[in-house]
């Protein structure tokens, strides 16, 4: 099975923007060291701050799927409701 590559766009509201990097942030160390991780980088767009982008490589959807599941990510789903204007997810696989 083929690597998947996760987009993830999430776009703070603009009176939110540090309190939603304090929760992106706290997200990494964990993830990194979960089964089927391979890269786990946050992006803040230079231009409009409120807008971060999750960049990151797994070994297989069913370790995407694992992910969602983990403590970590339902304690950053829930410290992040109310706080978002957006949020995007690509699940991609590389095709070149």
């Amino acid at each position: 099975m083929s690597k998947i590559t996760v987009v993830a766009k999430i776009v703070a509201k603009k009176d939110c923007i540090e309190a939603v990097k304090a929760e992106l942030l706290k997200l990494i160390p964990p993830t990194r060291k979960e089964n089927g991780c391979i890269e786990y980088n946050l992006h803040q767009d230079n231009s409009d701050p409120a807008v971060f982008l999750f960049v990151e490589t797994w070994e297989s959807a069913a370790a995407i799927e694992k992910h969602i599941t983990t403590d970590h990510y339902k304690a950053y789903a829930k410290a992040l409701d109310g706080l978002l204007e957006e949020k995007v997810v690509n699940k991609m696989t590389r095709i070149a």
